[in-house]
């Protein structure tokens, strides 16, 4: 990609109402603009973003025997009314009425849509387990939407729903995705820990939450240092004077040894038991081996892939900017050309060389100072920069967005490393 043809150009400043980091950086770099508040237009660089988290989350999904689908997004108010939740979900749940005063709703989730679904095509205990998911858009009527791309009215979700015939098969295929889940997030590059959690509007029962620790979260949990012990601060129960360790420190309910922390955190993620509550709302039933009919077992699994955008860049920036891996960027390579007199050729036949290895290069043809060039370099966050110059001569310069160490390289040593670095 030409950078002179990149849609849109970047901006020296962010915008005036922006406060958070992802916020900041995702306008400024030219990844994001703002339609209105929570409301996002995903540009090409930040489409390319999420692109690549969803192909991560997809290969993990399949791996668990889940088939992807795509279910509408403007639902029917009596698919709703059969669980309550056209009522109790009110709040969140857009709702509005067509030009034949038809009640609808947008969705927010998708649990009693996949359910109808399935009911349709289920009869006996040979239809099941079954595992389906999708990306779509979610709305949710966000009372204050904020936090830049991490918290909007709508946004883009991964949501996998699975059904089984038992309890025991239900908390086998639960198990699996949250190691699935864990699969994902190493794969991206996140530090994060497996929270319990209250259900909110989804369920009674406790949840888990897949937490990434960062300073700019919303969210505060409380971890173990030693075991997996952690919970969201919705649940989390302060003990009191007889569990606390020496200098009043709380020690770990759990193991008993590690000591707990408190940390700011974006959840990236959640799981959700159900059982056979909604199930049984909405009559979906099989038939055993004996003839006897049954409710189903119900679990859902989210993950907020533009939420997870946001997030990365909340915990991997400095002063000048965004600072991706080599994972999620946007480009393998940012190529800038500056001062040299053969009219940018031999950045052109790099550029070309580039490509024809398979490595994606943003190439900076720009017409403007090396300074800026610089500038834009660092703002958009590519992991790998080449410069070519007269300095460098018949060579390149490497450096990578998180060091300050730079070496000359030959062409060939470039796609080298490039290619070295995916296996």
């Amino acid at each position: 990609m030409r950078q002179s043809s990149l849609f849109p150009k970047t901006k020296k400043e962010a915008p005036k109402d922006a406060e958070s980091i992802n916020h900041k950086l995702l306008v400024r770099a030219g990844f994001i603009d703002q339609l209105m508040a929570g409301s996002w237009t995903l540009l090409p660089m930040g489409w390319r973003v999420v692109n690549k988290i969803n192909q991560i989350i997809r290969e993990e999904m399949n791996s668990t025997g889940a088939q992807e689908i795509l279910m509408p997004l403007m639902h029917p108010k009596e698919v709703w009314q059969e669980t309550g939740r056209w009522d109790t979900a009110r709040e969140i749940m857009y709702q509005l009425k067509d030009s034949r005063n038809k009640d609808l709703g947008l969705g927010f989730t998708h649990e009693e849509i996949v359910l109808d679904l399935v009911r349709k095509h289920i009869t006996s205990y040979q239809d099941l387990p079954l595992a389906l998911y999708h990306f779509s858009t979610k709305f949710r009527n966000e009372p204050r939407a904020r936090s830049g791309i991490l918290r909007g009215r709508e946004f883009m979700m991964k949501d996998l729903y699975s059904i089984h015939a038992g309890e025991e098969d239900f908390w086998k295929y639960y198990e699996e995705v949250k190691k699935a889940y864990c699969r994902v997030f190493k794969r991206l590059g996140f530090d994060f820990k497996i929270t319990e959690a209250a259900g909110g509007v989804f369920t009674d029962n406790n949840t888990h939450e897949f937490q990434v620790l960062a300073e700019g979260g919303e969210d505060t949990i409380y971890y173990c240092e030693k075991c997996d012990f952690a919970q969201n601060q919705e649940i989390f129960k302060a003990p009191g004077p007889e569990g606390l360790g020496p200098g009043g420190v709380i020690t770990c309910p759990v193991c008993k040894k590690g000591s707990i922390r408190q940390s700011k955190s974006i959840e990236v993620g959640n799981i959700f038991p159900f059982g056979t509550y909604y199930s049984e709302r909405m009559r979906v039933y099989y038939t055993d081996e004996k003839g006897m009919r049954k409710p189903v077992w119900f679990g859902s699994y989210g993950i907020g892939s533009t939420r997870v955008m946001g997030t990365w860049v909340e915990v991997s920036h400095d002063e000048r900017g965004i600072i991706w891996n080599k994972t999620i960027a946007p480009f393998d390579v940012h190529l800038l050309d500056i001062r040299t007199n053969d009219k940018g050729q031999r950045a052109k036949e790099i550029y070309q060389k580039l490509e024809d290895s398979g490595i994606e290069a943003l190439w900076d043809d720009r017409n403007v100072g090396a300074g800026e060039k610089f500038a834009d370099a660092d703002l958009i966050g590519i992991p790998v920069r080449l410069v070519t110059s007269e300095k460098t001569k018949d060579k390149i310069e490497w450096k990578s967005r998180a060091s300050e160490k730079t070496e000359l390289l030959t062409i060939d040593q470039v796609i080298e490393a490039i290619t070295k670095s995916r296996l």
